[in-house]
């Protein structure tokens, strides 16, 4: 929501301010996982451990369907928002909220199987810990994108002015799309090397 009395030009300044903090923040994301790619290669090339050494859990399999289907949902829903239909919109932004959950859920349960298998985030292979550290900072980033879509749903309720609804929409679009391309980019490096 716009602050009142500010001019046209503000506005505009301020969604801008807005959306460079959002890519500059994701490339800081994007530069935390390619060093946490680099740890784990020149880790595993120093000859101490060979790799993760044990199958994935098929739910990371599951749960990467799952957040391209939210990924899906959410594209929908900016598509509803751009045609204003705002109840569409909440439906589709709803959606994308439980499957963003589900994703989650599934991510816990996969670290239930690693646990069953005897992975553990401390044990006496790091290269099996970087399953925890990789799985577990995005599911933090996707603690973050859920509010994200927790706040789409509830501005949605507000009456929204058309802009402010689509912008926010953008933002939101933008954040959860980028926690789709980085999971896939994290599922497909650790089945590279398990």
């Amino acid at each position: 929501m716009e602050l009142i009395g500010m001019t046209t030009e503000e506005v505009l300044q301020r969604r801008k301010a807005k959306k460079f903090n959002l890519w500059l923040g994701m490339i800081g994301m994007f530069m935390m996982f390619a060093a946490l790619s680099s740890g784990f290669i020149v880790y595993t090339a120093s000859g101490v451990d060979k790799g993760i050494k044990t199958l994935l859990p098929v739910a990371f399999a599951y749960s990467t369907a799952v957040i391209i289907v939210s990924s899906l949902s959410f594209h929908f829903a900016y598509r509803a928002a751009k045609f204003e239909q705002i109840g569409k919109q909440r439906l589709l932004l709803f959606i994308t909220l439980v499957l963003g959950i589900a994703f989650f859920v599934i991510q816990v349960e996969a670290w239930g199987v690693l646990a069953e298998r005897g992975i553990y985030f401390v044990n006496n292979n790091a290269s099996q810990s970087f399953v925890y550290v990789f799985t577990g900072m995005h599911l933090a980033h996707i603690i973050a994108g859920l509010i994200v879509l927790v706040r789409c749903i509830i501005g949605t309720f507000r009456a929204p002015k058309f802009a402010d609804n689509l912008f926010r929409m953008e933002l939101a679009g933008i954040f959860w799309h980028f926690l789709d391309l980085l999971w896939i980019y994290i599922y497909v490096f650790l089945l590279l090397n398990q």
